[in-house]
């Protein structure tokens, strides 16, 4: 009889893919500008360019894991040595030549690492979900995503918090972050393996299925908004709300409310079906971010309560519709590695194209993040954070509607 799958080294590996997102896109441009002056506009167009270069290895990087599927361990060892010293690059050394291109350099091998990692360990929850009982793909998210979440809170507020007793706040981040690699890749060491999974199916499986591409584009639309607030929320709090000093209570706010309640979205879908329940926490994105707008200089405690309601229904978008789509990669590609290449190609995108669009609108707008910004700036900066978001989440709820969600959990 085979071992039980450990779920808690999920969402221990799931907290480390984690910490190597969201939160990379929420301090590092920051921190360059205000350590280094690099330009908002600069920043923007190399994380884009960073994101097509997304487009040539995220499938590459499926295929080769699934080419090492029987030795996933130590591959998987080997990408998280990388991604963690590369992170040490990035925030703990200083840059060896122009600070731009060091920044480029680091966050290619931090990002590649990370595709590469997302990619084989999502593919490995495919086959891990088939070995639980009940519906195993939620069962599983529920674990995983709830550890991302508890990952992204840590990680987004560890460099605020480590500034009240280290001169280096970032370099302390980092080194905690190669901490936290070394415990995931240890902790999850059993739980690789090929035994069971068939070799890839290619994309073309993946593309020529109606449900797995519409699940796609509904991934895209829903992951935009995040990735606009994200990229934006520090220079919201700083510049529009005029709280500087506030951002690291407020995101943790945000992705705390996420984390707690991931798993109630997950025991309401096993019980309800995911698409009801992705509907209405979509809908409560939508009513709360899209408040604010409203927001001027001191309302930091009305800001506090849409944290708190759009981080929950955060929760919904990272755990319903991974378990969704890994369901149907279950059916057409039991391999998955193609298929969460696609994934992350599609997730990343977003956090791509919200920087190389954004940050130089609101640069040519006149705003600037270390001083007084004009009011239209400012204006500039309260739509694209709120009302932009609203508006795709909208065009997703549109498409969910009218995709048939029961055939992926068949």
């Amino acid at each position: 009889m085979s071992r039980a799958p450990r779920l808690p080294a999920f969402a221990v590996f799931a907290a480390l893919l984690a910490a190597a997102g969201l939160p990379i896109y929420i301090h590092a441009p920051k921190f360059y500008v205000d350590e280094y002056g690099v330009s908002l506009g600069a920043l923007g167009a190399v994380l884009f360019g960073l994101r097509l270069l997304d487009v040539v290895q995220d499938p590459l990087f499926g295929r080769l894991g699934d080419r090492l599927r029987d030795r996933r361990g130590l591959a998987v060892a080997v990408a998280a040595a990388v991604m963690a010293l590369a992170m040490v690059g990035l925030f703990a050394v200083p840059p060896v030549g122009p600070p731009l291109l060091w920044f480029a350099a680091m966050l290619t091998l931090v990002f590649s690492g990370f595709s590469f990692l997302t990619i084989v360990f999502y593919a490995q929850g495919v086959l891990t979900a088939d070995r639980l009982q009940g519906q195993g793909h939620l069962r599983l998210a529920r674990w995983r995503e709830t550890g991302a979440l508890l990952g992204v809170c840590v990680a987004a507020i560890a460099p605020v918090g480590l500034g009240v007793w280290m001169q280096s706040p970032f370099a302390g981040f980092a080194a905690g972050f190669a901490g936290l690699a070394l415990l995931a890749v240890m902790m999850m060491r059993r739980e690789w393996s090929g035994v069971g999974l068939p070799a890839s199916t290619g994309l073309g499986a993946v593309l020529r299925d109606g449900l797995a591409r519409r699940l796609l584009l509904i991934a895209l639309l829903n992951a935009a908004p995040v990735a606009v607030t994200s990229t934006l929320f520090l220079f919201f709090v700083d510049a529009r709300l005029d709280e500087g000093g506030k951002e690291g209570p407020l995101l943790l706010l945000f992705f705390l409310a996420a984390a707690c309640a991931a798993p109630v979205w997950g025991i309401l879908a096993e019980r309800h079906g995911p698409k009801p329940v992705l509907l209405a926490a979509m809908a409560l994105s939508i009513l709360s971010l899209g408040g604010a707008v409203f927001l001027g200089a001191g309302d930091w405690v009305w800001f506090a309560v849409i944290c708190l309601a759009s981080g929950a229904a955060l929760g919904a978008d990272l755990t319903l519709l991974p378990a969704i789509f890994a369901a149907r990669m279950a059916q057409i590609s039991p391999g998955a590695t193609d298929g969460f290449g696609l994934w992350s190609l599609v997730s990343k995108f977003t956090l791509a194209f919200a920087a190389v669009t954004l940050l130089p609108a609101l640069q040519s707008a006149g705003f600037d993040s270390t001083g007084d910004s004009p009011a239209s700036a400012l204006t500039l900066l309260a739509v694209l954070y709120a009302l932009v978001p609203c508006g795709l989440k909208l065009f997703a709820m549109a498409l969910l509607i009218a995709t048939p969600i029961r055939e992926a959990l068949a």
